[in-house]
């Protein structure tokens, strides 16, 4: 005995309702959006000038302590008394307290106390990022 399952109707037939849905919020979504677009251009605003402000995403240039072989500080393109080295340094930690990064590079044949005291004068302005390499001055 043969089985024949009765067909229903929700195949043959598709349903719009949820397509119309859909159309109705486009329209909705598109009516309300044009309409913002059309009062934003009528506020009478004076926009200060920003042509001489800093980007919000500024990030402090690192500072370069060199030293020579002599045991010489080189920064900011000048030889500088270790006093001038410590000024500049906690100018830039007052300018930039939580971001500002020192690079120590010093020839090879420097005595490693230099490269100490600078790493000192980092420690004790509060500059947390630093770092001190040693090259051939080639």
């Amino acid at each position: 005995m043969a089985v024949h399952p009765k067909k229903s109707g929700a195949l043959q037939a598709v349903s719009l309702t949820p397509l119309i849905d859909v159309v109705f919020l486009l329209l909705i979504f598109f009516l309300v959006a044009s309409r913002i677009a059309d009062e934003e251009p009528q506020l009478d605003l004076d926009l200060p000038d920003i042509s001489a402000t800093l980007p919000a995403t500024f990030q402090p240039s690192e500072l370069i302590i060199n030293i020579n072989s002599e045991g010489e500080y080189f920064v900011e393109g000048q030889f500088r008394p270790f006093d001038g080295v410590r000024e500049i340094v906690r100018r830039a930690h007052t300018n930039n307290p939580l971001t500002q990064s020192v690079i120590i590079r010093a020839d090879r044949r420097t005595d490693w106390e230099r490269v100490a005291e600078a790493i000192g004068l980092c420690r004790e302005t509060g500059i947390r990022q630093y770092s001190a390499t040693m090259n051939d001055g080639t």
